[in-house]
């Protein structure tokens, strides 16, 4: 489906068919916080939890969860299995999340799509991001990039407007799927442009990229680190990145708003949430092992070598801002008049 934006602004198993990986424990939880219930706290977790990761494996989403992942598994002394559940734009997993039982055993990698997005551009939508959901904290920000195959004749941001309006309808970009911040970035570069380019959307990044190797695609509008490895590796080709400012992974390669289209900006978020029943203390204790994760010097290195930005905070910081978040793209695809049913 092809909807239109027009303004700015270790170990593996299988459960009930799904690729899951169980990400091993190394250590016991340090003490608990002492909040609103000590002995449940004290509990928690005693068996093994699980990240809902609503696209494919191998995309941004899933690459995250899985550093997290294993690292607050030596944090907590607990296996985290990461669940993959692809569909309908990350409403699919979310769904699952949402419903789960708020014992702080089931956590959810939400992005900027499922909470910031979703709500606005689904006609109907399963869970309410907001209400459904509480948030633990954020785990990064990631900027987008824009990538095409290396057979393809452009190798700038001007090169490509010119030959996309020399052959209108013939360039095609891939998304993880409609609705997503790949695919808004996308639509958003098309409607400043008018280029006429279309929309081929996937469930999750990881199959539209190998598309996108194979050349059955032309470009995408990836999130950075799930093709970054392939940039370093000659296999894509790195046009520009959609943040304000140019990425440290990748200082050579120019912004798209510096690259010929002013005041274009995109970028993308990724965060981890748990069931909204969720009790205060169990909440506060996942926080807390967030944070100091994120915090740590390994996690920090893997996540910004995959190009992201590590973002720890507060539960009610991260709450705020997705109140903004949710703020901002809704104008974007009400003003645009994009839908999806």
């Amino acid at each position: 489906m092809h909807t239109r934006i027009s303004h700015t602004v270790s170990h593996t198993v299988t459960r009930r068919g799904f690729a899951v990986r169980v990400l091993a424990g190394a250590s016991l939880a340090a003490a608990s916080l002492g909040l609103a219930s000590p002995a449940m706290a004290q509990a928690f977790p005693s068996k093994p939890l699980t990240i809902v990761v609503p696209f494919s494996a191998g995309g941004t989403t899933d690459i995250l969860a899985r550093i997290v992942g294993q690292a607050l598994s030596a944090e907590l002394g607990q296996p985290v299995v990461i669940d993959n559940r692809a569909g309908a734009g990350g409403n699919i997993g979310a769904s699952l999340a949402a419903k789960a039982p708020a014992d702080g055993y089931t956590l959810f990698m939400g992005t900027v799509g499922t909470h910031a997005i979703n709500a606005t551009l689904y006609k109907k939508l399963p869970f309410d991001p907001i209400k459904d959901f509480a948030p633990l904290s954020r785990v990064a920000n990631v900027p987008n990039v824009l990538v095409a195959n290396p057979a393809q004749p452009y190798k700038t941001v001007t090169e490509l407007i010119a030959y996309a309006k020399a052959h209108p309808g013939k360039v095609n970009y891939a998304s993880s799927g409609s609705g997503s911040s790949i695919h808004l970035s996308g639509e958003l570069f098309e409607s400043m442009t008018k280029t006429g380019m279309v929309h081929i959307p996937y469930k999750g990044s990881a199959p539209a990229v190998n598309d996108l190797l194979a050349n059955q695609v032309d470009i995408m509008f990836d999130n950075l680190p799930s093709a970054i490895s392939h940039v370093r590796a000659g296999k894509l080709r790195a046009i520009a990145v959609t943040t304000t400012k140019r990425s440290e992974q990748l200082p050579q390669v120019p912004t798209i708003a510096e690259s010929g289209v002013p005041g274009y900006e995109a970028t993308s978020w990724f965060g981890l949430f748990a069931p909204a029943a969720t009790p205060a203390s169990v909440v506060a204790r996942l926080n807390a092992a967030i944070v100091k994760v994120l915090n740590q010097s390994e996690v920090k290195k893997k996540i910004v070598e995959q190009g992201g930005d590590p973002h720890p905070e507060k539960p009610e910081q991260f709450a705020a801002f997705i109140q903004a978040e949710s703020l901002k793209w809704g104008k974007v695809v009400r003003d645009s008049g994009a839908s999806l049913d």
